[in-house]
């Protein structure tokens, strides 16, 4: 078996209501979706999810460009995709960073994979140890009101953990958190996520006025590379320290860990870098004995699927609570169950029932394309790419 054909196509997916974080308004996900054609007609499926310049700096463009000036024709056409270890490896030699493209690439591998074994992905990743993983909200950004009454639906609706985004006003987020807390009770798990975009005195202030709220943590309070910062806050404030942009590569978990500096991490399948890294991500976080949140870039029911079959597979992050909720976020819906999503790259969206995600059950991801939606939502501007 041998890789014979690559397209990288750019899609840019609407969503129902914009997206609001610190300085950013999300109205469309800008994914490529990538498909490896074997020469036994085999097609595996990849789709990186949402790009963004600030949180791993890649586009759509760079995304395509590397994967079809460098990845294609050095080290996919001609090779066997069952050879993961080794493609990844070769990717991690000689392309620096660029850990979105090449998550990209291992996702179309491990759905080829599974689809010429006849097996749905995670059984090549370890077996099931759980039917699905538990999923908190992500709230919006916004007006107190809004922000509450999301929260209270979000939990009615089976979400255990809540996540609120910062935008970056300290009074607003005290605000959030102290609203949310007496709305939802004691029982519920909060979480403030800063994306980085506080510096260290400004999170010690707001934390120390959050402190009093017992939330479930604080993820990424201050910039990606002030790890030695975040250690600082954590000896100075009572609410757990969850790194997110700073837990990056396997020697940004290893500094982490070495300093103490986190109670717990965020992973995510593009920040890692693919299936196969985040289990040596995962294998990190179990021997530090920190806690794993999986997150997403904001995707599809392709995007989603890696994160999904992994958090059943490993042991470790099976037993978290996570938010892998990009179908969701862009349809506006609270579960899929009743509710089928047809306007999206995926045909059959994985499960989201009573705040848990189901991965599809057929080889590979379980995923069939939705190729009427792809062809109509081609990113303008910007055309798809054949590599052979």
């Amino acid at each position: 078996m041998k890789i014979v054909k690559v397209e990288a196509l750019p899609v840019s997916t609407p969503l129902k209501r914009p997206f609001l974080m610190p300085g950013t308004r999300i109205t469309h996900i800008h994914s490529v979706l990538l498909k490896l054609t074997t020469d036994d007609g085999l097609v595996g499926f990849g789709d990186g999810g949402d790009t963004s310049t600030w949180y791993r700096g890649e586009t759509q463009d760079s995304i395509i460009a590397m994967i079809c000036d460098h990845i294609a024709p050095r080290f996919l056409l001609g090779a066997d995709p069952r050879d993961i270890e080794r493609i990844v490896g070769r990717l991690d030699t000689f392309v620096r960073d660029n850990n979105q493209a090449k998550a990209l690439v291992d996702f179309a591998l491990h759905d080829l994979k599974g689809k010429a074994l006849g097996v749905p992905v995670y059984q090549l990743l370890g077996g099931k140890c759980a039917e699905a993983s538990e999923q908190g909200w992500v709230a919006s950004a916004g007006p107190v009101d809004q922000v509450v009454r999301e929260a209270v639906i979000a939990h009615e609706q089976g979400y255990s953990l809540i996540k609120l985004k910062s935008d970056g006003n300290a009074d607003h987020d005290v605000d959030n958190v102290r609203e949310v807390r007496a709305a939802l009770g004691d029982s519920a798990r909060i979480v403030v996520d800063a994306n980085g975009f506080w510096n260290y005195e400004q999170a010690l202030r707001t934390m120390r006025r959050l402190d009093r709220y017992d939330m479930y943590c604080i993820e990424q309070p201050v910039p990606y590379w002030d790890i030695e910062g975040m250690a600082r806050l954590r000896a100075r404030i009572d609410t757990p320290v969850f790194a997110d942009e700073s837990a990056q590569e396997l020697h940004d978990l290893k500094e982490i860990i070495d300093r103490r500096a986190a109670d717990g991490l965020f992973i995510k399948m593009q920040k890692a870098g693919g299936l196969l890294k985040a289990q040596r991500w995962l294998t990190l976080a179990r021997l530090a004995d920190l806690a794993v949140m999986s997150g997403c870039m904001i995707g599809s029911g392709l995007e989603a699927s890696p994160s999904a079959h992994l958090m059943i597979a490993n042991q470790w992050a099976s037993q978290f609570t996570h938010e892998n909720l990009g179908p969701l976020i862009i349809h506006g819906q609270w579960e899929n169950d009743k509710e089928p999503i047809e306007h999206d790259i995926a045909r059959n969206v994985p499960v989201f029932r009573d705040g848990k995600l189901y991965p599809n059950e057929g080889p590979g991801f379980g995923i069939a394309l939705n190729e009427e939606f792809i062809a109509a939502h081609g990113t303008p501007g910007k055309p798809a790419r054949t590599v052979r």
